[in-house]
């Protein structure tokens, strides 16, 4: 499964467009984690604890839009983009969409 931000592949066509598909998760912080964080926060430096959980959340949700795409057809999903919202104080949403497309070669 091809999944870009583009509009368009290099070498391919849209054959057909199938619409619009998404996969989310919402993930809470983790009390050992937000420890480790609290003191990397002091001496400054990247917070790997989330940035670990934010990489799976991600892949989690891109997994989710590929296999929905593939229940409709679709051998790529073009214009994909990630948002986050909070959905309570510790846990935020995750959520990625794009469109569904077959793509053929030129």
């Amino acid at each position: 499964m091809i999944v870009v931000s583009s509009e368009f592949v290099a070498g391919k066509k849209i054959s057909k467009t199938l619409g619009l598909v998404r996969g989310n998760t919402i993930r809470a912080r983790h009390v050992g984690r937000d420890i480790g964080a609290f003191f990397r926060n002091l001496v400054g430096g990247e917070v790997t604890e989330y940035t670990k959980l934010l990489a799976e959340a991600r892949e989690q949700c891109i997994d989710r839009m590929v296999e929905e795409a593939n229940s409709l057809g679709a051998n790529a999903v073009i214009q994909a983009r990630f948002s986050t919202s909070e959905m309570m104080q510790g846990a935020a949403e995750l959520l990625v969409y794009g469109t569904a497309v077959v793509l053929e070669d030129e």
